[in-house]
C-alpha cells in the first residue's frame, strides 16, 4: 500500500481498518474505525481534505478526490463505495450505497439512506434526497427506498465488507 504525507499532511486511520497492498491513500485523509480500502482504490487528499466515518468501504478501483481549495469530500458512517466509482468534492451522509461505476461530482450532497445506482452520474450541485434511489445520466430520482432495501442492501453490504476485511487481516 502507499500511504503518503503530502505538504505536511498525512493520512490518519481509525482502529481495525483494512488497507489492500496496492491501495493509495495520500495527504489529508481522516478515516474512522472498521473501514476497508480495497485493491487499486485511490484516496487523494492532496488538494483538499477527505474525511470518512466508521464502516466505510471503498471497493476495488474506486477513486475519492476533491477540488483544490474549493470542495472537500466528506463521507459519513456505514457507506459503501462500489467498484470503480468516483466520488469527488462532495458530501455523502450516513447509510449510503454508491453503486459500481457511478460518479458523484463536486458540491453534491447525498443524504442518508440513499442509493446511487450503478453507472449513474450525479452532476454538480445535485442534492439526493434521503430515502431515495437515483439512477441514470444525469442521475434523477427513480424511486423511494423501502425499509427492506435499506436493510437488505445498504446495511448488508456495509456489514459484509467489515466481515470480508477480516479475512485479510493477520
Amino acid at each position: 500500500m502507499i500511504v503518503k504525507e503530502v505538504n505536511g499532511k498525512a493520512p490518519v486511520m481509525g482502529k481495525d481498518c483494512f488497507i489492500a497492498e496496492n491501495a493509495v491513500i495520500v495527504g489529508e485523509v481522516k478515516m474512522g474505525d472498521e473501514c476497508s480500502i480495497w485493491y487499486n482504490a485511490v484516496i487523494r487528499g492532496d488538494v483538499h481534505y477527505i474525511t470518512m466515518g466508521n464502516r466505510v468501504n471503498v471497493q476495488d478501483g474506486a477513486v475519492i478526490h476533491a477540488t483544490y481549495q474549493k470542495s472537500p469530500t466528506t463521507i459519513g458512517n456505514n457507506v459503501s463505495i462500489g467498484h470503480n466509482a468516483l466520488v469527488h468534492g462532495c458530501t455523502i451522509h450516513d447509510n449510503v450505497l454508491i453503486g459500481m461505476g457511478s460518479i458523484v461530482m463536486d458540491d453534491c450532497v447525498v443524504e442518508s439512506n440513499s442509493i446511487i445506482a450503478a453507472g449513474a452520474v450525479v452532476t454538480k450541485n445535485t442534492r439526493v434526497e434521503s430515502g431515495s434511489v437515483y439512477a441514470g445520466v444525469p442521475a434523477r430520482k427513480v424511486k423511494d427506498i423501502s425499509r427492506e432495501l435499506i436493510s437488505g442492501e445498504i446495511e448488508r453490504i456495509a456489514a459484509n465488507y467489515v466481515k470480508y476485511s477480516g479475512w485479510y487481516k493477520d
